[in-house]
């Protein structure tokens, strides 16, 4: 049984279909990418997945089972965490604080007992920040702990909305174009902590990605997607050199010409 599984789903908005029958499915443990120009429908695959969409059509199963009755607040509680496009951070909090945001699917204490900062509360506390310091020196944060997010460089906030989100400790991980706006030094250290939340810390990851070289370097697997429909689906290898891929790329269905480097 995969972990996510997309079944003919559809989103349209008025007139427009965004999302047409798109089938696939993540395994556990395997890094899968989904690619394509612009408007292509990748990031509205993950608003599906994150349910702030409902599809017209189809379904969306995670570990078996349909998501397409949870609210958006309680993907996290499944184990489903995610990055965005745009960096969605606290800018007057701190990284450490930032970072403990992740952990509000493992708190259980009441208010009442918050308040009152009882001893159950204070070792919840202990144990998460005893989480969030793992996180921190998984993406050597440690510079960066106590630094406001308002003060920091963009690479670094984009590393710590990646932190916040393993702060959930999810099964899946969506990494919504982790490499936009880096520099190439920094797009080579997201591809290590790829690699690593892979076989380190045993996550899957969803990833959407227009760094086609970051793609080939990490995917077990590749999706590649244009106006919303599946062109081709295999190894980096195979969809690269996919003629339907190469034409929604560069206009030209050319077998010599290749779309990722």
């Amino acid at each position: 049984m995969s972990l996510l599984e997309l079944d003919n789903v559809t989103l349209r908005f008025g007139g427009l279909t965004a999302v047409s029958q798109v089938s696939f499915s993540v395994e556990e443990g395997e890094v899968f990418a989904l690619v394509g120009p612009n408007g292509a429908g990748k990031s509205t695959i993950f608003n599906l997945i994150s349910r702030i969409y409902d599809p017209a059509e189809g379904d969306i199963r995670f570990d078996g089972k349909s998501i397409l009755d949870r609210k958006p607040h309680e993907i996290a509680r499944l184990g489903i965490a995610r990055t965005f496009q745009n960096i969605e951070l606290f800018d007057h909090a701190t990284v450490m604080q930032n970072l403990l945001v992740g952990r509000h699917r493992h708190r259980h204490s009441r208010m009442w007992s918050e308040l009152l900062f009882t001893p159950f509360v204070r070792r919840e506390e202990r144990r998460h920040r005893e989480a969030i310091e793992k996180v921190i020196d998984f993406l050597d944060l440690q510079a960066y702990r106590d630094k406001y997010i308002a003060g920091l460089p963009y690479g670094v906030r984009k590393v710590v909305e990646m932190g916040r989100a393993l702060a959930i400790e999810p099964r899946l991980l969506l990494l919504d174009e982790p490499a936009s706006g880096l520099s190439v030094e920094e797009t080579q250290d997201v591809a290590f902590w790829v690699e690593d939340i892979k076989k380190q810390m045993g996550v899957t990851v969803l990833m959407v990605e227009h760094d086609m070289h970051l793609v080939a370097s990490v995917s077990d697997r590749v999706l590649a997607l244009a106006d919303g429909k599946m062109l081709a689906m295999g190894t980096p290898h195979e969809v690269q050199n996919h003629p339907r891929v190469v034409e929604a790329y560069i206009g030209v269905a050319d077998e010599h010409e290749k779309v990722l480097a």
